[in-house]
C-alpha cells in the first residue's frame, strides 16, 4: 500500500515563474547572492535559467516586491540583492511536522556527494574547502557567519563531484534544511565539533578516501537530527 499511496499523491505542479522564483530566493536566503550584489543581465540569466524574459521578468518583479531585490534605472542600473532582505518568518506547520523527511532527503543526497567529492576531488576543491573550514573556525560566536561558510562548504562538496545537477540538488536541500537549522540551539562548542567534521572531510577528500568520507558526513549529518528530534514534533 505504501508505493500506492505515494503514486496517488497530491501532484506538485511547478512552473517555470514558480522555480525560477524559488531559486532566486533561496540562493538569497542561504547568502549565495549577498546583499547589494548585482544580478547578471536579463539575457544572461534567461540563458542561465533555461526561460522566458518574459518569465524571468515575473519572477525579478515578484521578489523586488516582496523586498528581496532593488531594481534601479540609468548608466548604472540593473537588478540588486537588497541591503538587508526580509528575515525569513516562522516555519510552517508543515515543516516542522516534516522535519524528518527533509533530514532523509538531505541524508540521501550529502552521502552520495561526500562519495563522489572523494573520489573527484582536485587540488583547488581541497583549497577552497580548507579556506571554508578556516572562516567557519573563526566564527564559533557568530553563527550567522558560520553558516553562511557552512552552505557554502556543502555546496562546494557538490561542487567538487563536477556534477552541476548534484550542485543544483544540493542547493536545494540546504535551503529546505535551513528553516529547521535556525529553529535549533547553535553554542560554540557544537559548532567547533562540527566543524572537526568538516576538516576530517577535507582529508578524506585529500586522501580520496570516499568510505571514511561517508562514515564522517553521516555522523556529521545525525547531530542535527538528534538535536532536532529533541525539539520538534
Amino acid at each position: 500500500m505504501i508505493a500506492t499511496d505515494s503514486l496517488f499523491a497530491p501532484v506538485q505542479s511547478t512552473t517555470a515563474f514558480e522555480e525560477a522564483l524559488e531559486r532566486l530566493s533561496v540562493a538569497i536566503k542561504l547568502g549565495l547572492l549577498e546583499p547589494g550584489e548585482r544580478l547578471p543581465a536579463e539575457r544572461e540569466l534567461c540563458e542561465q535559467l533555461g526561460i522566458a524574459r518574459s518569465t524571468l521578468r515575473q519572477a525579478l518583479t515578484a521578489l523586488v516586491q516582496s523586498g528581496h531585490l532593488v531594481a534601479t534605472r540609468g548608466r548604472a542600473g540593473g537588478t540588486f540583492v537588497a541591503a538587508a532582505p526580509p528575515a525569513p518568518g516562522p516555519p510552517s506547520e508543515a515543516l516542522l511536522a516534516g522535519w524528518r523527511d527533509a533530514c532523509d532527503a538531505r541524508l540521501a543526497v550529502e552521502l552520495g556527494v561526500a562519495a563522489l567529492a572523494a573520489e573527484r576531488a582536485v587540488a583547488d576543491d581541497v583549497a577552497r574547502l580548507s579556506r571554508l573550514v578556516a572562516v567557519m573556525a573563526g566564527t564559533l560566536d557568530d553563527f550567522a557567519a558560520y553558516r553562511h561558510a557552512d552552505v557554502h562548504f556543502h555546496i562546494g562538496l557538490a561542487e567538487a563531484t563536477g556534477s552541476g545537477t548534484l550542485v543544483a540538488t544540493m542547493r536545494g536541500s540546504q535551503g529546505a534544511m535551513s528553516d529547521l537549522i535556525a529553529q535549533i540551539p547553535h553554542p560554540p562548542e557544537i559548532l567547533e565539533w562540527s566543524n572537526m567534521q568538516h576538516a576530517r572531510l577535507v582529508d578524506c577528500l585529500e586522501r580520496r578516501d570516499a568510505g571514511n568520507a561517508v562514515r564522517v558526513m553521516k555522523d556529521h549529518l545525525r547531530g542535527t537530527e538528534h538535536v532536532l528530534a529533541g525539539l520538534l514534533p
